[in-house]
């Protein structure tokens, strides 16, 4: 029996080394050079960003508004999904480049160069370890994150309560509709859906209720009117908006006025301007499916600059995480130059200044694509096209 069971784990650990040891040896050594200085980056990076992202807040909460312990440090725990995805592009280049570095500083790539393995070899170790990592980096992003930022939001309010200024609502709640107009002789629509049809504004969204809410009507061409009520609430079963406490102005061709006031009125109308209201402020709380559709939302409002930023910060769903593919081929070609001798400082000061004018680029083209500049998907991936073309220079140089 106990031999049995000897087996039985000996065949278990064969199999589970299997994939390990079915990769060539050199491919196995130069990740085993990679993995130990990224974990130390991405440790270096997460720490130094969370202490001066969330730690300095959350001490000052605990001192001003008495944050209890317990629940800073879960604030702090739910944080750390968010700053990971930051760190982990940052700990590839570094980790890229002290590996590299050291072994063209002992010499060892010398001796692989003379034994006729090229560069592009030498350096494929590193880009199938920073695939991987963007993959991770974009699973992180797109599921981990928005769950646990709103969880950290949710925790630090449950633990300052009133002390707390921050609400749950949102403001200026503004839905255009385009379409047909009525034409007043025949009481059919036009044959255009081209017209602005209407406009629902709302001053303040909480708890499922509009409050401050003004609709300009003007899908009839003989009377527009102007609806204005204290709150309003959908009726999701009867596709119509139950507004209450206001008025209704309507004005016709001639220019004649008439003020009705209401309690209550139902009003047929989308769900529209609920969706929108429902929409979070942040792009970094939706998921990339929440992403597409708060874009499908904007569309429907016509507001040109918010589909554009939008559409900006879909395609950043990819190039954040693309980031570790393009940091992976530069550090590992800059390391590869038998000309450099990195040490850990010189390594981590030429990470800080790649990181630094990689992201401000990245950032300054980004505005051009919601000012509208450029179109979103070239103002996000110019970039990182630049980038690569940068670390492929890079590699015919250490080539050389």
């Amino acid at each position: 029996m106990q031999i049995s069971t000897q087996s039985t784990i000996k065949k278990f650990i064969r199999q589970v080394c299997l994939p390990w040891n079915s990769i060539p040896l050199i491919d196995r050594w130069l990740i085993a050079q990679i993995l130990p200085p990224m974990l130390f980056a991405i440790s270096a990076f997460t720490v130094i960003s969370l202490s001066v992202g969330v730690m300095f807040d959350l001490i000052r909460k605990i001192v001003e508004f008495g944050l209890p312990l317990f629940l800073a440090i879960k604030v702090l725990f739910f944080s750390l999904p968010s700053f990971l995805v930051l760190s982990f592009p940052m700990a590839v280049l570094l980790s890229t480049l002290l590996a590299y570095g050291k072994l063209s500083a002992n010499s060892e790539l010398l001796a692989l160069k003379s034994l006729g393995i090229k560069t592009s070899r030498i350096i494929a170790p590193a880009i199938a370890v920073s695939i991987l990592m963007t993959g991770l980096t974009f699973y992180f992003n797109d599921n981990l994150v928005p769950s646990s930022n709103k969880l950290a939001e949710s925790t630090l309010r449950a633990g300052i309560g009133s002390s707390f200024s921050s609400e749950e609502g949102k403001d200026n709640i503004m839905f255009s509709r385009y379409g047909s107009r009525i034409e007043s002789a025949t009481n059919k629509p036009t044959k255009t859906n081209t017209f602005l049809t209407h406009i629902f504004y709302a001053s303040w969204f909480e708890n499922n209720i509009m409050q401050g809410v003004t609709v300009l009507d003007f899908s009839r061409q003989d009377i527009q009117q102007i609806l204005k009520a204290k709150s309003a609430v959908f009726d999701k079963e009867n596709s119509s908006w139950i507004f209450s406490d206001g008025s209704i102005v309507s004005v016709d061709q001639g220019g004649q006025t008439t003020n009705i006031q209401f309690e209550k009125y139902r009003y047929p109308f989308v769900e529209g301007p609920l969706d929108l209201a429902r929409v979070p402020k942040d792009a970094t709380e939706m998921s990339l499916k929440q992403a597409l559709e708060a874009e499908r939302i904007y569309k429907e409002t016509g507001n040109l600059k918010e589909i554009r930023r939008i559409q900006v910060r879909i395609q950043e769903k990819f190039t954040l995480p693309f980031a570790c593919l393009v940091f992976g081929l530069i550090g590992s070609s800059l390391g590869s130059k038998s000309n450099l001798r990195s040490s850990k400082s010189q390594g981590f000061g030429l990470s800080v200044i790649l990181i630094l004018v990689y992201y401000v680029m990245s950032f300054v083209f980004s505005s051009f694509g919601v000012k509208g500049l450029l179109s979103p998907i070239i103002a996000t991936w110019l970039p990182v096209l630049i980038s690569m073309g940068g670390g492929i220079y890079f590699l015919r140089k250490a080539s050389l």
